[in-house]
């Protein structure tokens, strides 16, 4: 058997503030673990990366650093986000292959020219030797299996971890987005503060996040009754403590958040072409990323609006699933966004 393969998969990477996702061409996704990395101290030395460094999150000595190498969808540390890809591209496609991978690489609609410097330098260095950049938004929409590359009007809505991502999306391109750095993480927050402010209580990030998918309702409130037993550290003491906490005040506790949200989604409905606002009309808003399963949010959203709003099949990983069909016909890209190393 060679040591080595000759060419390459294309693949697709998908660099999320929470998870990062490679796709594998023809193969799907084969890597989605957690954007972080777990250091020793001074000495910098890698401990752990991605399930294996979460599941080390507040079980290991004083020591240790925890490193989310991205914040609000952007890479706030470059060192140590081009040591995690590497990690993560290497589990995908494995170290046999002479010729370096052709990459896809998603990023947020509006980064600046250093951000974006950012991912390019990131992909150089783990060894891509063609790199094509495609919004979040546009592989949102063609994960989600919306007509991009027709003449008519998609309206995707895609909340992650770190922005928020709305656009217009016809004829292959984005017509018209808006980006804000308000998304599923500034939920846990909101909800964190509220514990912290109403109960006493520190919980950990992932309470927060769960707390946040259990909710019953975040558009109707009234009449509901719902409690859940939430498990923290008490802040005056630093004692173990255990409060039952109203779900209902926990809906009330995001609605600035998801007003937030709702404000780019009306910023980009009030700009639409008259061309293609009767195809929004007609098809609707679609959903997708990891909030966008939140409780009844799609009924909030279709009440504020007045248009029909779905949840993307795997909202999730719709960006991922989009970016990773662009691998798959990677030939067919063009030049557009396209860099050689």
């Amino acid at each position: 058997m060679a040591l080595f393969q000759l060419v390459s998969p294309d693949i697709a990477v998908d660099i999320g503030t929470n998870n990062t996702r490679v796709y594998v061409k023809d193969k799907g996704i084969v890597v989605n673990e957690p954007s972080v990395v777990i250091m020793r101290g001074e000495s910098k030395e890698i401990i752990a990366i991605g399930d294996s460094a979460e599941e080390l999150i507040g079980r290991s000595p004083g020591n240790i650093r925890i490193v989310h190498p991205l914040r609000d969808g952007v890479i706030v540390d470059y060192e140590m986000a081009q040591i995690m890809i590497h990690y993560f591209v290497s589990k995908a496609i494995g170290t046999r292959y002479f010729m370096r991978p052709r990459v896809v690489v998603t990023m947020p609609s509006k980064v600046s020219k250093v951000e974006h410097s950012a991912v390019i330098n990131a992909m150089e260095k783990i060894g891509a030797r063609q790199i094509f950049v495609v919004e979040q938004a546009f592989a949102a929409a063609l994960g989600t299996g919306l007509p991009v590359y027709e003449p008519q009007g998609s309206f995707i809505v895609d909340i992650g971890g770190g922005t928020t991502e709305v656009a217009l999306v016809s004829m292959g391109g984005i017509v018209l987005s808006h980006s804000i750095r308000v998304a599923g993480n500034k939920i846990d927050e909101a909800i964190s503060g509220f514990l912290k402010k109403q109960h006493g209580i520190l919980v950990t990030e992932r309470v927060a996040e769960q707390l946040k998918l259990d909710l019953a309702d975040v558009f109707r409130t009234e009449g509901m009754e719902h409690v859940a037993v939430v498990r923290g550290r008490d802040i005056a003491t630093g004692m173990p403590l255990t409060v039952d906490v109203d779900m209902v005040k926990v809906s009330e506790a995001i609605s600035d958040t998801l007003r937030e949200i709702l404000g780019a989604i009306k910023w980009v409905l009030g700009r639409i072409p008259p061309e293609l606002a009767a195809d929004i009309l007609q098809n609707g808003i679609f959903l997708t990323g990891g909030s966008a399963a939140l409780p009844n949010l799609d009924s909030m959203i279709a009440a504020e609006f007045g248009v029909p709003v779905s949840v993307a099949r795997d909202a999730g990983e719709c960006t991922t699933l989009g970016a990773g069909y662009m691998a798959d016909h990677f030939d067919m890209l063009g030049n557009m966004n396209r860099s050689d190393s």
